[in-house]
């Protein structure tokens, strides 16, 4: 299962955690097709039914069915640039398989 790095946690909880946010709002990962390694990324009020939900420390997200199989031996890290743009990472978890 897709894990979170502290970074990505405090990352999710900022961009999800504004004021007037409905609460459980969260982070979606979807791949349209699983063939195409490209991810969206979208803030969302709640998962979508069927999504996969991980939550650490208080940060969610919703993982669409072919992003949590394509995503489920992975970490996902995060980065603020300094303009505020959010950037995401990810990286094999440690003994995962190498493709």
């Amino acid at each position: 299962m897709l894990t979170l790095t502290e970074n990505a946690t405090l990352v999710i909880k900022s961009i999800t955690g504004v004021e007037g946010a409905p609460e459980g709002a969260g982070v979606r990962i979807s791949q349209d097709n699983p063939a195409d390694p490209a991810l969206a990324v979208t803030t969302t009020e709640a998962p979508q039914p069927g999504d996969q939900v991980v939550e650490e420390a208080g940060a969610r997200v919703f993982l669409e069915h072919n992003a949590a199989s394509a995503l489920d031996d992975k970490i996902l890290d995060a980065a603020v640039d300094d303009k505020g743009g959010v950037e995401f990472l990810l990286v094999p978890q440690p003994g995962a398989p190498t493709p």
